[in-house]
């Protein structure tokens, strides 16, 4: 009897230290998935010699094909807004082009103004000019200098900044927290940059309130929030509005958000559209 119960008790520990092995495999494969799909790498491929490893490619596999549809729809989308800029530029430039030298006779003179026509194509030239250059800094954003800051200080030295701008439109902006002591380790200028950018974006929606909020959204994480009461963004508009140039303002560049965004993956952190209805539009930001 005594020996059963010996017996019974060695097979209780091994199956119980089997199963925390096994258990602890699988936690450890499951956190470098998630640390490579984190860092935007899809370098792990599991053998498949278990279901629970065939389940973790195929996720991986349902993640890359999603990554590689979204990727496509992005481009698809930035291209149509290049396209669409670049030809509002260059046709009318091609077309006056073409008037002027049909209007030019053989002795020299032309029924058309052709002071003021090549004046409009200088003019819209240089817009071309701009937009390109627009792209350019666009495309070289330069890499964070990183350091500790303290989020009540930058965003009191953001909305200093913003005073005169907020007073011509009216306007408030507030910044609320839990706690005073919270630190990020970035760039403060660019992050002073992305507030400002969300800040102004507010009140050309004709915002008379704007407030900043922060705090941990789980140990380690920080967040900020920037809401304001302004116009809301148009549904059919939210999904862009991160997409390079397209904009919905008149004198817009429509690279605020985008620019933003490529600042903030280089922090590891992200920015989102959370709500923007008829109450309030809240953008926020996570520094993980």
């Amino acid at each position: 009897m005594t020996i059963g119960w010996i017996l019974i008790s060695l097979l209780a520990v091994v199956v119980t230290v089997t199963v925390l092995v096994v258990r602890h495999q699988y936690i450890r494969k499951i956190n470098y998935m998630l640390d490579s799909l984190e860092d935007g790498e899809l370098n792990f491929r599991f053998v498949e010699n278990s279901r629970f490893n065939r389940a973790l490619n195929r996720m991986r596999y349902i993640y890359e094909r999603q990554r590689q549809q979204h990727e496509q729809d992005s481009w698809t989308k930035l291209i149509r807004v290049l396209t669409h800029e670049i030809m509002n530029t260059v046709a009318p430039i091609a077309s006056l082009s073409d008037a002027l030298s049909k209007s030019v006779k053989a002795d020299g003179s032309s029924e058309m103004d052709v002071k003021a026509g090549l004046e409009i194509i200088t003019e819209s030239s240089n817009n071309l000019i701009k937009f390109v250059q627009t792209y350019r800094q666009l495309s070289g954003v330069a890499r964070p200098l990183r350091k500790e800051i303290s989020l009540k200080e930058l965003v009191d030295k953001t909305i200093t900044l913003e005073s005169e701008n907020l007073a011509a439109h009216n306007a408030t902006c507030k910044y609320q927290t839990s706690n005073i002591d919270l630190m990020i380790y970035a760039d403060e200028g660019q992050i002073q940059q992305i507030l400002i950018n969300l800040i102004k974006n507010a009140l050309q929606a004709g915002a008379s309130k704007v407030i900043i909020e922060s705090g941990n959204l789980t140990v380690g994480d920080v967040f900020l929030r920037v809401s304001n009461n302004g116009a809301p963004i148009p549904t059919n508009n939210q999904e862009q509005i991160f997409i390079p140039f397209f904009t919905t303002k008149a004198e817009g560049s429509g690279i605020g958000l985008s620019i933003s965004r490529q600042i903030l993956r280089q922090h590891n952190a992200t920015i989102a559209l959370v709500k923007s209805d008829a109450n309030e539009t809240v953008f926020e930001i996570v520094f993980k």
